[in-house]
């Protein structure tokens, strides 16, 4: 495997040097992207830094204003947070484990991601962190719940713990100020796992529905259409039934969730497809309606045709266009509301986690960024809360900003970093 990897990283970073000489310059970004026309790759670009870690009191680097330090740290591969009404914070520790590799692209794409320990034995476990002196940094560790499938979206309605599986959503009995969960829960919803394998959960206002996103299994339903069914969706449900179905759909892999509190609309990003191109098409940022179709994987930004794909003219005369774009490949994965006062010269607007690309000739993503809102919608550039977390010659990745939430105090927010094994949290200055 090691071979593969050396091979993968000489290969792909000769097609990765030839491809950035015809590289758009500027990224797709905000409500009126230039998305360039599509090329088909072929041989689709692998590109990714080697995981290097935080050393010798290196930091990400803040916006002015801000200050960051580590929340809580030593963790194995942490991906998603959830806050508690107490303050305590659960931290999801987990990571893809990949079947077994089909083709030599598989071989190829798997060398590469564990370079940057993408995939791996996942601890598949949630952790309780507490802080309980208030100075910002954690000093209780917990283990909360484990010997789970791929954990990932967590949500708390009344005495009832939600959390989201590869496999499905159990649900489990607790009362807050626990520091673990009890006995084995009860499945609730069953979903198929592989590809993109995260499930985010998020609760109504309510508390009367819980939201769930799922990933297709493949890039452009290469496996065919079966196999993807009930996926690049996002599911409810009901809290008092039970029951069941799929909200929206065409989300390629709608990770992150938040609530627009003007609205009240609920809105995710979305990563989008490979192979067409370093900023095309770019992933995004978007409100979601019920029953929407957003395209995925006949077209893209509206009613682009992907003619790599056999088309359903139907669905395509469908596809919503999305609201905000945010650049090619960046793998924008959290996601939160931040309102305005959370942090010193930010106002309303979502706070978005980029895990950072692979799969194109110049990195991108790699930031924890800022769009703000006005009157329920992106008003404006994104701007950097962190950066930092790529070398300048692309070649190590400090870390990767996946889940963000609001902390425990409303004057932070905490973000997890699955190559540092960090949460981060950022303030004040």
């Amino acid at each position: 495997m090691e071979l593969i990897a050396k091979a993968t990283a000489l290969v792909g970073g000769t097609i990765a040097f030839v491809r950035r000489m015809n590289s758009p310059q500027q990224q797709a970004f905000g409500t009126a992207p230039e998305i360039p026309e599509a090329r088909k790759q072929g041989i689709m670009t692998l590109k990714m830094p080697a995981a290097e870690g935080w050393k010798d009191g290196h930091l990400p680097t803040c916006a002015p204003g801000l200050k960051v330090n580590a929340f809580a740290s030593g963790l194995d591969h942490p991906r998603w947070i959830k806050v508690l009404p107490n303050g305590d914070v659960l931290v999801a520790e987990s990571k893809e484990q990949a079947g077994p590799p089909k083709t030599l692209m598989d071989h190829a794409a798997q060398a590469t991601m564990r370079r940057v320990k993408a995939i791996g034995k996942s601890a598949n476990r949630v952790t309780l962190w507490r802080d309980t002196d208030g100075d910002g940094t954690a000093e209780i560790r917990e283990v909360f719940v484990e010997n789970q499938n791929q954990p990932f979206g967590m949500e708390l309605v009344g005495n009832r713990f939600y959390l989201g599986n590869t496999d499905g959503i159990r649900v489990f009995d607790f009362t807050v100020g626990d520091t673990a969960l009890q006995g084995s829960g009860e499945k609730l919803v069953d979903f198929k796992p592989h590809g993109h394998w995260t499930r985010s959960l998020l609760a109504s206002p309510d508390g009367s529905k819980i939201y769930a996103g799922v990933g297709s299994l493949s890039n452009i339903g290469d496996q065919g259409m079966e196999v993807e069914e009930g996926r690049a969706t996002i599911w409810e449900l009901d809290v008092a039934s039970s029951d069941a179905r799929i909200f929206a759909s065409g989300l390629r892999n709608a990770v992150g969730m938040a609530w627009e509190p003007v609205t009240g609309k609920l809105w995710t990003v979305v990563n989008e497809r490979d192979g067409l191109g370093d900023e095309t098409p770019p992933d995004y940022l978007t409100s979601v309606v019920d029953g929407g179709f957003y395209g995925w994987p006949y077209c893209y930004w509206g009613q682009t045709v992907d003619d790599r794909v056999p088309q359903d003219a139907e669905l395509v005369a469908k596809a919503i266009q999305p609201d905000y774009a945010l650049g090619g490949h960046t793998a924008s994965l959290g996601l939160c509301w931040m309102p305005e006062g959370t942090l010193p010269g930010f106002g309303d607007g979502m706070v978005i986690g980029q895990h950072g690309s692979w799969n194109r000739s110049k990195l991108s993503g790699y930031k924890l960024i800022f769009v703000p809102f006005k009157d329920g919608k992106p008003s404006g550039p994104s701007r950097d809360i962190l950066s930092g977390f790529l070398s300048e010659d692309e070649k190590l990745a400090y870390g990767r900003p996946v889940g963000v939430v609001i902390g425990p105090d409303g004057k932070s927010l905490l973000m997890a970093d699955d190559v540092g094994d960090i949460i981060w949290r950022v303030t004040g200055a």
